[in-house]
């Protein structure tokens, strides 16, 4: 694969690029919604230039797109005239573990000498590098349509988000209680993988599901359901970051992002200490 890569020293945000990358201004969120976007897509037969063809054509309204080689994007990422979703490999120095992790990145066009320099308009967390494809392909496109819906919303305010970022959406946790959380078992803490564990810290609705249930929930855009996207390492291990957010499959918004160190006090997935936040409402 020929993803790009971008490793950080530092991780004061949520997010790849965010620790160095600028908010756009009014200019270039302009810039970009007179934009051509470009999809980068990945080198050889990756199963995710399948998926994320398929989630464009389906989600993405906001800017005519076309789908580039990482090649042709070294050529055009610094024409204002572009912006790009791109995948982006990242590290922090402060995961010993240096996990890499696959993020979707929104960037628009500028003439800079670094990648890092570009207007960062939305970056989320995908996967763990190296993961299969599989296992996150089938929510690309919920995930395409929240990116589009941020990029919308600070287009008629580029600061409205601060530099809390994904965190902002965190306002939306009074809202949680209306919805029906679907989570798969292998998403939750150990402390927290079954529904009795789950009824006796969460009292609202959240249900363990198939892989299957939450692609037929995001296929049929069911409403007032929320899809947890845990991104955290492959293996078991004691070392690493766990991201994790909360999606809604009809409306595409963010209600939930959170991300934690990994320890042996706080394991990969869904925590108890996520679901009491969610839960005080």
């Amino acid at each position: 694969m020929n993803r790009i890569s971008a490793v950080f020293l530092l991780l004061s945000l949520p997010l790849a690029l965010s620790g160095q990358a600028p908010f756009p201004t009014s200019t270039e969120i302009k810039q970009f919604t007179g934009s051509t976007t470009c999809v980068v897509l990945e080198g050889g037969n990756s199963p995710y230039n399948v998926f994320i063809r398929r989630a464009m054509d389906e989600y993405w309204k906001i800017t005519p797109y076309e789908f580039i080689s990482s090649s042709v994007f070294e050529t055009r990422k610094t024409d204002p005239a572009f912006s790009f979703i791109v995948l982006t490999e990242t590290s922090f120095d402060r995961d010993k573990s240096k996990t890499a992790y696959n993020f979707i990145n929104l960037l628009q066009g500028k003439a800079v000498d670094e990648m890092s320099k570009m207007p960062e308009i939305c970056a989320v967390p995908l996967s763990v590098a190296g993961e299969d494809d599989l296992e996150y392909g089938y929510k690309l496109g919920v995930i395409l349509s929240f990116i589009q819906k941020h990029a919308l919303m600070i287009a008629e305010d580029p600061s409205i988000t601060g530099r809390r970022y994904l965190r902002y959406y965190n306002k939306n946790i009074p809202l949680i209680p209306q919805k029906t959380i679907l989570v798969k078992q292998e998403d939750l803490a150990p402390s927290v993988n079954s529904v009795e564990k789950i009824k006796a810290i969460y009292k609202n609705r959240i249900e363990i599901v198939s892989e299957e249930k939450i692609m037929e929930v995001i296929n049929k855009k069911l409403p007032n359901t929320l899809i947890l996207h845990m991104v955290g390492p492959a293996e078991e291990t004691n070392a690493g970051f766990c991201f994790k957010m909360l999606i809604g499959t009809d409306d595409s918004d963010m209600y939930y992002y959170n991300q934690h160190l990994i320890d042996k006090t706080n394991p990969k997935g869904l925590l108890p200490a996520d679901l009491k936040r969610l839960g005080r409402f």
